[in-house]
C-alpha cells in the first residue's frame, strides 16, 4: 500500500489519521510518509523509498536505528516475557547506572513517558514545597498534562490560560509563563507571587521551538533565583538527557537541578521515562511518602533491557559524543553556507548534536524570535528536501538530530540537497 492509501484509511479510525499531531504533516501541507523499517541513519517507507533521517524518533536514536546491541538485548528480554507488573533486576540496574552517570541524583522513579515523568516531577515539587504555582517558559513543551498545556497572557505577570480545550481554567491559573532567556521576567514573577511558586520548570536547551541554547547566565541565574525564593529547579531533559553528554545538561552547563526528568532515550527509543532527585526528595514519593504516583508498566523489562544496552554503550564508547557533535557543527556551518549561496534568509542554531534552521534573517534566542520564522518557506524547504530523500521534522519548530550512524558523506549530501532546496524556494 502507498502512504496516501494508508492515510486515507487512517483518518477514518484515528483523529487526523495519526496518534500524535505533528505526524499529520499539516504544518508542511503534505501527506505523512508511513515508515515501515529503519536501519542506521535511514528510514524506509511502505513504498520502499529510503530517506536519510534527521528525526531519529525525535531524539532517542542516538546510536542510530536498530543498533545491534540494543536489538539483541530486546530479543533476549522478550524471551523472558513482555510485562510482569512486578519488580525486576533490570530496573534496579538501570537506576544504578543513571545514578552513576547523572550528577546530583540519588534515586530514580521509572515511568512510561517523558510526559508522565514531568507531570510526576511537578507533583513532587508541589508536595515537597506545599505550594501550588509553577513557572514554565513560553514555547517550551513538557508533555500534554493539564497544568503544562498553558501559555501566559499578554502581561508578563499574568497567570496562564489554557492552550487546549479540556484544560480547566482553574488549573491553568496556577501556571505562570516567562520568556526563555529572560531572567528579569522570571525574577518579576517570583517576586509577584512570593512564597507561592513550587518550581521553575525548564528545558535546559529549548528544543520544542526549534533549538534555542540558554544564554550564558540563564541557567545559573535560574538556580540563584530558585534558591532565593525557595522554589525547586526542574530540568526537563527528555531531549538533552544523555544527548548533550553522559551527565546531561547539569554536567554540560555546570548547573545543579533539584529534579531531572528523562524520556525515551533511556529506553533506546521504547516507551519509558524517569524522574530523579536527591534521596530526601524522592523518599517523599509513595510508598515512602505522601506524593502518590504509580504505573503497572513502569520499569517494563523489555524497555529496561533496551535502555541499559544503549546507556552502557554510550558509557563505554564516549567517542560517540565527539563524533555527533563534530558532524552537527559541519552540518550547521554547511546549512548556513548553503543558505547564503542560495540567497535565502536562514538562521541556524546549534548546540551539541541538536540543530535547527529558522527561516528568518534575525538571530533566534527566544520564542518571540522563533515565531518570526516564515513557516511557509519551511514547508517548501521540507518538501524539497523530502523530494531529495532527506527526512526532516515536519514542522519549523522542531529539532534536527544527529546519530552515531550518520557520516561525513551523509552531511555533505544533506548540505548539497539543502542548497538545491533553498534555491528552489518561491
Amino acid at each position: 500500500m502507498t502512504s496516501q492509501q494508508l492515510f486515507d484509511q487512517a483518518v477514518q479510525v484515528l483523529p487526523g489519521g495519526v496518534n500524535s499531531p505533528v505526524r499529520a504533516f499539516r504544518a508542511v501541507n503534505l501527506v505523512p510518509q508511513f515508515i515501515q523499517r529503519a536501519q542506521g541513519a535511514r528510514v524506509c517507507d511502505v513504498e520502499g523509498r529510503e530517506y536519510l533521517d534527521y528525526v531519529c524518533s525525535w531524539g532517542p536514536m542516538i546510536l542510530g536505528h536498530n543498533h545491534p546491541a540494543i536489538r539483541e538485548a530486546v530479543e533476549q528480554a522478550v524471551k523472558d516475557g513482555l510485562s510482569f507488573g512486578a519488580p525486576t533486576q533490570r530496573e534496579v540496574e538501570m537506576a544504578q547506572l543513571m545514578v552513576e552517570l547523572v550528577p546530583h541524583i540519588e534515586m530514580v522513579r521509572m515511568v512510561n513517558s517523558g510526559t508522565e515523568a514531568v507531570m510526576s516531577a511537578v507533583r513532587l515539587a508541589r508536595g515537597a514545597t506545599g505550594r501550588d504555582k509553577i513557572l514554565k517558559f513560553e514555547g517550551c513543551y513538557h508533555g500534554h498534562s493539564d497544568c503544562l498545556l498553558v501559555n501566559a497572557g499578554s502581561s508578563a505577570l499574568a497567570g496562564g490560560y489554557p492552550s487546549s480545550a479540556g484544560v480547566p481554567a482553574d488549573v491553568a491559573r496556577h501556571t505562570l509563563t516567562a520568556q526563555f532567556n529572560d531572567l528579569a521576567g522570571v525574577e518579576a514573577l517570583l517576586e509577584a507571587y512570593p512564597g507561592q511558586v513550587a518550581c521553575v520548570l525548564v528545558e535546559p536547551v529549548a528544543a520544542n521551538m526549534g533549538v534555542i541554547p540558554p544564554a550564558p547566565d540563564f541557567l545559573p541565574g535560574l538556580r540563584r533565583l530558585c534558591d532565593r525564593h525557595g522554589a525547586l529547579l526542574i530540568f526537563d531533559e527528555v531531549i538533552t538527557g544523555f544527548r548533550l553528554g553522559l551527565g546531561g545538561a547539569q554536567d554540560y552547563f555546570g548547573v545543579r537541578a533539584d529534579i531531572v526528568t528523562f524520556g525515551k532515550i533511556i529506553g533506546g527509543g521504547m516507551p519509558v521515562g524517569a524522574y530523579c532527585a536527591s534521596r530526601a526528595l524522592m523518599e517523599q514519593v509513595a510508598p515512602c511518602g505522601a506524593v502518590y504516583q504509580a504505573g503497572t508498566l513502569s520499569g517494563n523489562p523489555v524497555a529496561m533491557a533496551a535502555g541499559l544496552a544503549q546507556l552502557r554503550w554510550l558509557r563505554d564508547h564516549p567517542e560517540v559524543y565527539s563524533h555527533i557533535d563534530r558532524l552537527a557543527a559541519l552540518l550547521a556551518e554547511g546549512l548556513e553556507g548553503a543558505a547564503e549561496r542560495a540567497g535565502a534568509a536562514v538562521s541556524v542554531n546549534r548546540i551539541g548534536s541538536l540543530l535547527a534552521p529558522f527561516f528568518t534573517p534575525s538571530p533566534v534566542s527566544a520564542f518571540v524570535d522563533a515565531k518570526g520564522s516564515d513557516v511557509g518557506k519551511y514547508a517548501q524547504y521540507f518538501a524539497n528536501m523530502l523530494d531529495r530523500d532527506i527526512y526532516l521534522a515536519p514542522a519549523q519548530f522542531e529539532a534536527m538530530f544527529l546519530s552515531a550512524a550518520h557520516s561525513e558523506e551523509d552531511v555533505a549530501r544533506t548540505i548539497s540537497a539543502a542548497e538545491e532546496s533553498l534555491a528552489g524556494l518561491s
